[in-house]
């Protein structure tokens, strides 16, 4: 079972965020959804974060990564 907080930092037209948090419901992974477009707040710490300003941003337990890659959330996941 996942203890790591997860934490997506997306925007409502960004496609490859709709296809990370599907991922982790598929997975039953619970997260938290930040729209970083309504929130400033929250983007200038996801920028602080990754040093990007494109999303998805992924936060899995203090690990960032930036974009849509399964591959990389299951090994951070352990799934």
């Amino acid at each position: 079972m996942n203890t790591k907080e997860v934490i997506v930092y997306s925007t409502p037209t960004c496609p490859y965020c709709v296809y990370a948090k599907q991922f982790f419901r598929e997975h039953g992974v619970a997260f938290k959804d930040v729209d970083v477009s309504i929130d400033r707040a929250a983007a200038m710490e996801m920028v602080k974060k990754s040093g990007q300003m494109g999303v998805p941003v992924i936060d899995i337990g203090g690990e960032i990564t930036v974009g849509y890659r399964p591959d990389v959330f299951a090994r951070q996941l352990g799934i």
